[in-house]
């Protein structure tokens, strides 16, 4: 056999067992994902609250409980997190938003959020309706766009 086929071989059997374990790795997180979710589900609580500002900033920034600071792992301190800066009747805190809601959340209106301890599960609007959110486009999408109306503008010249 020739020197090239064994190191070809060898990439292709580490390569196998590298997506093996990340697969069953992967199911393992899955599962545990599905059980801390059915967990904040069940302690929920319903809560009226002001929206006074949302951002993306790291954790140790964010002006959580101290509690929260220590039960984070090292590596999960400097990553950022979506943080709603909330009036919970005269109270202000800051609360962590789950990321696929995070975009939906209006600033500066009274909703009413499914929160969990620190977490804000969900979030409905009280008065009117809930805002539709524009996109925002990336620098490509706006490019490609100036471009297709430079070049229908020279079309209708």
């Amino acid at each position: 056999m020739s020197p090239a086929l064994i190191v070809f071989l060898v990439i292709l059997v580490v390569l196998t067992i590298a997506i093996i374990a990340l697969t069953i790795l992967g199911k393992k997180a899955q599962k545990r994902q599905a059980e801390q979710d059915a967990q904040m589900e069940a302690a929920k609580q319903t809560i009226s609250m002001l929206v006074i500002d949302k951002k993306r900033m790291r954790l140790n920034e964010a002006g959580l409980p101290s509690v929260v600071m220590e039960n984070t792992p090292k590596l999960l301190r400097r990553s950022k997190l979506p943080i709603l800066k909330v009036k919970v009747g005269p109270q202000i805190m800051n609360l962590v938003c789950k990321e696929d809601i995070f975009e939906s959340v209006p600033v500066k209106k009274e909703v009413k959020a499914d929160v969990s301890g620190i977490y804000v599960i969900g979030v409905r609007g009280i008065r009117g309706g809930k805002e539709v959110v524009q996109e925002k486009k990336g620098f490509w999408k706006n490019l490609v766009e100036k471009a297709q109306e430079k070049a229908g503008a020279k079309q209708v010249k």
